[in-house]
C-alpha cells in the first residue's frame, strides 16, 4: 500500500516578523538563514478558485538551491490537512510538460524567502511571500487515523503559547497570492 503520509499545518500572518524572530528564539526556535523558494502551483483540470479543495489533487514544482522538487497534495479534512507525496526531480521543465499532459494546469507562482526551525516532529517556517506578506507556518506529519482538525488545534495551542502577535489564516499560499494579485 502507498505511504499515506499526512502533512498537517497551521498558518498565521505575522504582524511584526522582527519581534516574532526574537520571541521564537526565546522559546528555543533558532531559525535558519533565508532560503529562496520558487514554486509553481498546479490544479486538477476542472477545479477553479472558489470551489472546495477537499479531495482534489494539487501539484507543485519547487526550485530551491538548484534542486527541483515535485509535490502532490490532496486536502483531506481542510486545505491544510493533506495527503502528501514528494520527490526530487532532475528536470523542472520536463515535469511541467508532464503535468500539462496529465491534465493539470498552472495556477499561480509563489516566490518566497523561507527560514526554518525544527523541534521533534514539528517544523516551523517563517515565510516572506511575494505579494502576500510574512507568515508563520507550523506543521507536522502524522499517520492515518488522527483527525487533522485535532492536530491543527494542538498546533494552534502551541503557537498561541509563544505569545506571538499573529492572525490565523485558513487559505494556502496559492490562494493568498492569487487574491493579492487579483486585488492589485
Amino acid at each position: 500500500m502507498a505511504d499515506q503520509r499526512r502533512e498537517i499545518e497551521v498558518k498565521y500572518r505575522l504582524r511584526d516578523a522582527v519581534v516574532a524572530v526574537d520571541q521564537l528564539a526565546d522559546h528555543g526556535f533558532r531559525l535558519s538563514s533565508p532560503v529562496h523558494q520558487d514554486d509553481q502551483a498546479y490544479a486538477e483540470a476542472g477545479w477553479d478558485y472558489g470551489q472546495s479543495k477537499i479531495g482534489v489533487a494539487f501539484a507543485r514544482l519547487r526550485t530551491q538551491h538548484g534542486r527541483h522538487l515535485f509535490t502532490l497534495k490532496q486536502p483531506q479534512d481542510n486545505e491544510m490537512a493533506c495527503l502528501e507525496h514528494e520527490t526530487e526531480i532532475a528536470d523542472r521543465d520536463q515535469m511541467h510538460a508532464a503535468l500539462l499532459v496529465m491534465g493539470f494546469r498552472p495556477t499561480v507562482r509563489i516566490v518566497k524567502s523561507r527560514r526554518t526551525a525544527a523541534r521533534g516532529d514539528l517544523s516551523l517556517c517563517l515565510d516572506d511571500v511575494e505579494h502576500a506578506g510574512t507568515f508563520l507556518e507550523v506543521e507536522t506529519v502524522v499517520p492515518p487515523g488522527r483527525p487533522g482538525v485535532e492536530v491543527q488545534d494542538d498546533l494552534d495551542r502551541l503557537v498561541r503559547s509563544l505569545g506571538l502577535d499573529v492572525e490565523r489564516m485558513t487559505d494556502t499560499y496559492d490562494s493568498l497570492v492569487r487574491a493579492a494579485l487579483v486585488s492589485a
